[in-house]
């Protein structure tokens, strides 16, 4: 089984490179475009407390404070950290960001109306316990957002991922299916949105399944 440490240093490592992706640093305007897109499809329409589990260098987290909302960013990574909160200085946006368990994230009784991941799953070493986790931050009517699909490889930044990842629960990702089946039971309700189909979310066509769960409590 992996381990916190390992897996922090892993993120840590691969933070100045992160950002080189498309669908990671959303340099480029028509992938920009496409997330925000997407977003203010999936988000409440008035201004909200969102909270970004897993949110690496901050780049949906930096959308959705242009847009108006109220951001706490959390990863594991430090430096990762770092980089989200200096893109937010650089833009002048206010947010909160924080170094901590996504999978349990330190933000005290803090009540959220949006949980937002995006690929984040198929790291965790307990993701149904995460699921847990992350509803119970969520007031009542708020809306738990998951970016998540089956990958073609486990790891996203072309590094061999963590010793022992094999043994992770959803390594190499979940199927829609499976993670509806999932979160259902913890929802009032939800729906699947096919993101395969859109190339210019990932800066490319993709093969693999890739898809966003929202559901409401």
């Amino acid at each position: 089984m992996t381990n916190s440490a390992a897996i922090s240093a892993y993120w840590d490592a691969a933070a100045d490179a992160f950002d080189d992706e498309p669908d990671h640093g959303l340099r480029h305007e028509t992938t920009r475009e496409a997330w925000t897109a997407c977003l203010d499809a999936w988000m409440p329409p008035t201004a909200a407390d969102v909270l970004d589990v897993g949110c690496g260098t901050g780049s949906l987290s930096r959308l959705l404070a242009e847009a108006g909302y109220r951001v706490t960013g959390v990863d594991l990574a430090p430096r990762m950290v770092d980089q989200a909160r200096g893109k937010f200085l650089a833009a002048g946006l206010e947010g909160r960001f924080l170094v901590g368990d996504a999978a349990n994230p330190p933000t005290e009784q803090d009540g959220f109306d949006v949980v937002l991941s995006r690929h984040l799953l198929w790291t965790l070493p307990d993701p149904d316990s995460a699921l847990r986790a992350w509803i119970s931050r969520l007031r009542t009517g708020g809306t738990l957002i998951l970016v998540e699909g089956r990958w073609r490889e486990a790891g996203q930044t072309g590094r061999p991922y963590v010793a022992g990842a094999e043994t992770l629960p959803w390594h190499r990702g979940i199927a829609a299916e499976d993670l509806a089946a999932a979160v259902r039971p913890l929802v009032v309700d939800l729906r699947v949105e096919d993101l395969s189909d859109k190339p210019d979310l990932w800066g490319h066509p993709v093969s693999d399944e890739r898809y966003a769960l929202i559901a409401r409590v």
